[in-house]
């Protein structure tokens, strides 16, 4: 009998603020291509907001935190690109 390893989803996170057109535009990409993922709005959480500065060295949204690697500040092309080197699926 073969050995079974389960593929394990790689855990998103999007940290955004609600009047950014390129989180929408990162939600509707990611939602649209089925990936399930944890949104944050930074601009209501000030904690949130600071765990993200450190994560990413940067203040801008959004940022997308796959597992240990993060992508801040992109847009919907860099975004496919992030995924696609990553490895990343639904």
């Amino acid at each position: 009998m073969g050995l079974f390893i389960p593929l394990v989803a790689t855990e998103l996170t999007l940290y955004s603020r609600t009047m950014c057109s390129w989180c929408l535009d990162a939600k509707d990409y990611l939602s649209g291509r089925g990936y399930q993922f944890t949104e944050i709005d930074v601009g209501r959480d000030r904690d949130a907001y600071e765990e993200m500065a450190e994560l990413s060295d940067q203040t801008c949204v959004p940022t997308l935190v796959a597992g240990d690697e993060v992508l801040a500040n992109f847009d919907t092309d860099q975004l496919e690109k992030f995924l696609n080197e990553h490895g990343i699926e639904p």
